[in-house]
């Protein structure tokens, strides 16, 4: 009987689970993503996020423990030196697992498992940034000084005053100055002939 047994047995026997589990951390590792089966990505991150944690406190004791799992010195170097430096300020979850569709051959249900911090997509911009938990805040306008206000009030009109202003109309106005200076030539020229 299986009591008390939660992990995905995968239709495999324990040492070829075992072996394919490692093969894939490894994958994962040097690849930084990988495509599988949903169940295999699930069990994969229950496999890999412990070995992920344990890379966190470099010591041989702890390389040990983790090529006991990966057997791939490569897989372990790299996973020590590279992603555990990335991954550092992480508390856990350092995989995403995104669903993909099913596959055309057998239907079925695929996914994509990753490495959370090396996705350039959905973390553009979290090195410049680091986040923080926010409370919310209410703010009025008393809150703001009166000067503040004034600047950002009056900022965008002014922006929006030179965007409208074109070369044609600066143009109609540069004729109607000299139309006017004309005609002001023009009623000086008959009060001194009249004079």
């Amino acid at each position: 009987m299986r009591h008390g047994k939660k992990f995905a047995h995968l239709g495999r026997k324990t040492p070829h689970r075992k072996y394919m589990l490692a093969n894939m951390a490894c994958s994962l590792i040097e690849h930084k993503s990988i495509n599988t089966t949903v169940a295999k990505a699930k069990a994969l991150k229950r496999y890999i996020e412990p070995l992920i944690t344990k890379s966190k406190n470099d010591s041989t004791h702890n390389r040990r423990i983790v090529f006991s799992y990966l057997k791939n010195k490569y897989a372990v170097t790299e996973l020590f030196r590279d992603i555990s430096v990335k991954i550092g300020d992480r508390p856990g979850g350092y995989t995403r697992i995104i669903k993909l569709g099913n596959r055309l051959g057998d239907n079925a249900s695929m996914a994509m498992i990753e490495l959370v911090d090396y996705n350039t997509i959905y973390n553009t911009g979290s090195d410049a940034k680091k986040k923080t938990r926010r409370r919310k805040k209410s703010t009025t306008k008393s809150d703001i000084p009166v000067e503040e206000a004034v600047v950002e009030e009056s900022a965008p009109v002014e922006e929006a005053v030179v965007e409208e202003s074109n070369p044609a109309t600066e143009n109609s106005a540069s004729e109607d100055v000299s139309e006017n200076k004309e005609n002001e030539k023009k009623t000086e020229d008959s009060d001194k002939k009249e004079s």
